[in-house]
């Protein structure tokens, strides 16, 4: 059964026709207008009419940033766009007469789509953290997705590391989305490279460009450089004792590592599983998490969204 999936990102809208085995039929894309909430909706709907014509296919799952209520109707709070309290599914639905229309979070949908045919497949526990922009999140517990009381399970990103840290977008202090995103990772960088020693090679690719940036750091790390990879083992870190908190609460058989930064695969997977392992409580009479790489990159928001609104039509998301 065919599913249209729809990924909304802070700079575009990717969107997929999608078939059972998580293969991506038809896609197409358009720029978010992250100001202008309306704007938005309308493109989420002609990209989703543009997928669905001459096929006959009427099921639509729409994977959007931020808080999601409990009824998957309405975005609550979404960083960076123009939604506080929008009714998204219901407004879409208005503009598509005749499509089922499902909505969840995007790190839920990612998760989703990694467990159902991705790193996690046949892991019935299992966290995906997103080291991205940000840090998202998405719990599978006993094969379901975990969503909360209130509908906003899964915020990874917003668990407290530091008392009375870093600001966060959220409006709270010191969330590991501070510590641990791609952006906390070039800070972490820039600080090696005023310290000179190991970090001379990032200051002079900084003197270079003005800036670090990804692509550069990425290209030092995988060339052995010891400033970047003194700052992929402190971001690991971080990320580390994040997961054996959660261990703790969730007793996940799995981690699953996604977003940019996990393209540093085994560079990054080596810290993580260090400290979360210095840290795991009960150590040495406990099962451990295993850690991997995602699988499905940029896909995994369409294909998790496809197929939870697949879903949504029978029984609850994850109820096989």
């Amino acid at each position: 059964m065919q599913a249209i999936g729809i990924d909304i990102g802070g700079t575009k809208i990717a969107g997929a026709l999608v078939d059972e085995s998580g293969a991506l039929l038809r896609t197409a894309r358009r720029p978010t207008a992250a100001a202008d909430g309306e704007a938005i909706l309308d493109d989420v709907a002609g990209l989703i009419a543009e997928l669905a014509e001459g096929t006959g296919v009427r099921r639509a799952g729409v994977a959007a940033p931020g808080f999601i209520d409990r009824e998957r109707t309405t975005v609550r709070h979404a960083p960076n766009i123009d939604w506080r309290g929008t009714p998204v599914r219901d407004r879409l639905r208005d503009r598509l007469p005749g499509f089922s229309i499902a909505l969840d979070n995007d790190a839920n949908a990612a998760g989703w789509a990694e467990h159902r045919y991705g790193a996690g497949r046949g892991a019935h526990d299992m966290v995906l953290l997103t080291i991205g922009t940000g840090v998202g999140g998405a719990v599978i517990a006993d094969g379901r997705l975990l969503r909360g009381g209130f509908g906003a399970g899964g915020e990874l990103g917003h668990l407290r590391v530091v008392p009375d840290g870093r600001p966060c977008g959220c409006g709270a202090h010191g969330c590991l989305e501070q510590y641990a995103s791609g952006r906390a990772l070039l800070r972490l960088a820039a600080g090696i490279a005023d310290a000179g020693g190991i970090g001379r090679a990032l200051a002079l690719v900084r003197a270079e460009h003005g800036e670090l940036r990804p692509d550069d750091f990425r290209a030092l790390a995988e060339d052995g450089d010891p400033g970047a990879l003194a700052a992929l083992r402190e971001l690991g870190g971080w990320i580390g004792q994040a997961a054996a908190t959660l261990t703790a609460v969730l007793d996940p058989e799995l981690f699953v590592i996604g977003g940019g930064v996990s393209v540093a695969g085994e560079q990054l997977l080596a810290p993580v599983r260090e400290a979360c392992l210095a840290a795991l409580p009960a150590r040495g009479t406990r099962p451990e998490p295993r850690f991997a790489v995602a699988e499905l990159g940029n896909d995994a928001g369409v294909v998790g969204a496809a197929d939870l609104a697949r879903r949504a039509d029978g029984a609850a998301a994850g109820a096989d």
